[in-house]
């Protein structure tokens, strides 16, 4: 008969192709900055969240310890100010999974602030370019500064300035709301938009959705004078 497998201590004999670990390989002496788990949970009595989320109540640490053997899972405490703390049964590799997905999840709906620049004079293909890359950045979630820079010289006509921020911002008025009218301030007219909500998002300049790293930074504008 097979001796039973021991809850703590190293234990490198895990089968080969063994997809996840062993509860001992997973309690190895690697420092662990995390959350605490197994027997890193030193309090007499923690409440306990079983593997299903069912409510198990008050009990000693070591008993639940030895459920959490029981199912090859994995104690760690959720909530360590509690009084007393609040522990979970978890398969610990699958928890840092979701904690990992939950938090790229936060990061992409976070609302960033891109830019797009262009000149007064800008010809027809080199708007849609700006279009196209105004239009990506709104699908993503984020809001768009439109920065139309002058020369120097230009500045005698900035109805020209005017005339292009309209037509982008017309080209994407379909994906972007503009917060405030466009404003001249020194050299530059900017205006700023913000997407429509994400069920009424769509593409029309653009083929398919990119990721913002795809898209690249913003291109440079060309010489002051």
């Amino acid at each position: 008969m097979a001796a039973p497998k021991q809850f703590g201590g190293n234990n490198n004999s895990a089968r080969p192709g063994q997809n996840r670990g062993s509860y001992n390989n997973r309690n190895n002496n690697r420092r662990d900055t995390g959350p605490r788990r197994n027997e890193r949970i030193r309090v007499p009595e923690i409440r306990v969240i079983g593997p299903r989320g069912e409510q198990l109540g008050i009990m000693a640490t070591s008993s639940a310890l030895s459920l959490a053997k029981a199912h090859d899972l994995d104690l760690l405490e959720i909530a360590p100010n509690a009084q007393p703390p609040v522990c979970r049964i978890v398969d610990y590799g699958k928890y840092l999974y979701e904690e990992a997905k939950k938090q790229k999840q936060q990061k992409q709906s976070a609302t960033k602030l891109k830019e797009v620049k262009m000149r007064p004079r800008i010809d027809e293909h080199d708007l849609m370019v700006k279009v196209r890359r105004a239009e990506m950045f709104l699908f993503n979630g984020n809001k768009v500064k439109v920065t139309l820079m002058f020369r120097i010289r230009e500045l005698e006509h900035p109805e020209f300035g005017y005339e292009a921020v309209q037509r982008l911002v017309e080209a994407i008025s379909h994906i972007g709301v503009l917060d405030s009218k466009p404003k001249l301030q020194g050299r530059a007219i900017t205006a700023m938009l913000s997407p429509v909500a994400q069920a009424k998002r769509k593409l029309v300049h653009n083929s398919s959705p990119l990721e913002d790293d795809d898209l690249g930074d913003e291109e440079d504008i060309g010489d002051e004078e």
